[in-house]
């Protein structure tokens, strides 16, 4: 099976300009044919910079591009009611005429928790709510009515017509153990950060996780994001991580030439990684991933 790509939107250019249409056309346009998706973060807040809310951002890249797949890089299970959800997931899916992944995480931005009033609960119980949110979503897909009674959410004869045709795959960004065990048990996909030093424990872990609920883990679609750069100046290039993107990020983006990253992310492929998920610092990095980096990873497999 080979390998395809998927691109991080931004919400705003980082230059500051506000003309975000022209922005995005820009960057679809840089992409070769091996990129099939566009993902983008589900964040309220950073302080007072500006963030555009996802939902809204996702719906209208699903219309403005209809070659390309949609997803969030993860959405905060808790911010949204998971039957709203699950109607809101089954909506997309039937006007993009199946073109949607729903990505779930069991969120981590306290700012923004507390700042719109969601409080903020312990890791283990976002980690039960993600969990009961997918069994919520799934219900709701395909029985009608559906009815669920748990610890944090209940519905009670819930309706999802028209039901999602096909029904989207539900992939899970995480890398601790106790929600690892909520990917085997319940997800379809599974992402985590490049390079191979970053992403191979985790992924043990989730092996491990898989075998005590007796999956197989070559039933998980394996996808990674990765953080890329290619300054003009290789000798400029910026060897640790620039963004605050919570207490496990990686510590760099890979770099600084297309070479430097096809042997980054080569074991990843043959690890079984199918799906690389690239947030580029640059149009120019872009630009080169499309042409000197995803043509080469493409054919490769385990």
């Amino acid at each position: 099976m080979p390998v395809d790509f998927g691109l991080q939107v931004e919400g705003f250019p980082p230059d500051g300009d506000r003309d975000v249409i022209g922005f995005y056309r820009t960057l679809v346009g840089a992409l070769s044919p091996e990129f099939t998706t566009l993902w983008v973060n589900d964040h309220m807040q950073f302080g007072d910079s500006p963030v555009i809310e996802s939902w809204t951002q996702l719906t209208y890249l699903a219309a403005l591009f209809p070659q390309l797949r949609v997803a969030h890089i993860v959405l905060g299970q808790g911010y949204r009611n998971p039957a709203l959800l699950a109607k809101m997931a089954a909506t997309l899916q039937y006007l993009t005429g199946g073109r949607f992944i729903l990505g779930l995480g069991a969120g981590w931005h306290e700012e923004e928790y507390r700042a719109y009033g969601y409080g903020y609960p312990s890791p283990g119980a976002r980690v039960a709510q993600l969990g009961e949110a997918m069994q919520i979503v799934r219900a709701m897909w395909t029985e009608s009515p559906a009815s669920f009674h748990g610890e944090h959410y209940t519905i009670e004869k819930a309706y999802c017509e028209p039901r999602p045709d096909p029904i989207p795959p539900i992939l899970v960004g995480t890398s601790g153990p106790k929600a690892l065990r909520v990917v085997a048990r319940l997800a379809d996909a599974w992402s985590w950060d490049a390079p191979l030093a970053k992403y191979e424990p985790a992924y043990n872990e989730l092996r491990r996780a898989c075998a005590e609920v007796g999956r197989d883990p070559a039933t998980i679609w394996l996808t990674a994001a990765a953080e890329v750069d290619f300054p003009d100046d290789p000798a400029a290039f910026e060897a640790k991580y620039p963004r605050d993107a919570g207490p496990d990020a990686p510590n760099r983006p890979l770099g600084p030439t297309p070479a430097d990253v096809v042997a980054e992310l080569r074991p990843l492929a043959e690890l079984g990684v199918r799906h690389f998920i690239i947030y580029p610092h640059s149009l120019r990095t872009l630009e080169r991933f499309s042409a000197e980096v995803a043509p080469v990873l493409a054919p490769l497999g385990p």
